[in-house]
């Protein structure tokens, strides 16, 4: 079968990565610079870059890809399974309310590892095979095409651990930028990856973000 390229995009900066808020399935809106973000990696972009373009349905990944298709003509088509681990009860708080009002929960997420999920979300392990439940499926419908996925960073931290077979326990060492452009490519349902972290499109717009959620 011919390989599938899928180039995998993180949304756009949101005020709650500025204030380092978790987001999980809540939202925040992007901010002024997160819009430009959107508008600079549109730019890297032609109508024949990619035939489809698909987003979690998620406004902060929604509205990246909206600004992305706008400049290409496609389609936006959402899929929730693109959606960010589902942090529960710590979603809408940053890391000193979470340890101040769940400090028991804090910890237990902390050492908890890949199974553990926090009450009302869950766990890294059950996000990860969602999100690579819709990728495989999407490399399917799209045999041999190179399509486009605009998500969150778990789910890129998702995909690059299980490219690289990465134990989802390991800690994890590597970054995902805000709008960056990350390259894979799937042949015979095995991934490798191609492009990280790609930001060039972003040099005039500052220091970036490199917030988790």
């Amino acid at each position: 079968m011919d390989a599938t390229y899928v180039i995998v995009v993180r949304h756009g900066e949101t005020h709650w990565n500025i204030e380092g808020r978790r987001q999980g399935h809540l939202d925040s809106t992007l901010t002024e610079k997160g819009r430009a973000q959107a508008e600079a990696l549109s730019q890297r972009f032609t109508p024949d870059s990619y035939s489809a373009i698909y987003s979690s349905d998620l406004g902060r990944a929604y509205e990246t890809a909206r600004i992305i298709a706008a400049k290409t003509g496609h389609e936006v088509i959402a899929d929730e399974r693109l959606r960010e681990r589902n942090l529960g009860i710590f979603q809408g708080l940053d890391g000193n309310e979470i340890r101040e009002r769940y400090p028991v929960e804090y910890e237990q997420h902390r050492n908890g590892g890949a199974d553990h999920a926090v009450p009302s979300g869950e766990s890294f392990r059950d996000q990860t095979r969602r999100n690579m439940l819709c990728l495989e499926e999407l490399t399917q419908r799209h045999a041999g095409e190179t399509i486009m996925a605009v998500t969150h960073g778990g789910v890129l931290s998702a995909l690059f651990r299980h490219t690289l077979a990465i134990p989802l326990d390991a800690p994890r060492r590597f970054s995902f930028k805000n709008a960056s452009i990350n390259l894979f490519k799937c042949q015979d349902g095995v991934w490798g990856l191609e492009t990280w972290g790609d930001i060039a499109h972003l040099q005039q717009l500052g220091a970036l973000d490199l917030s988790y959620f």
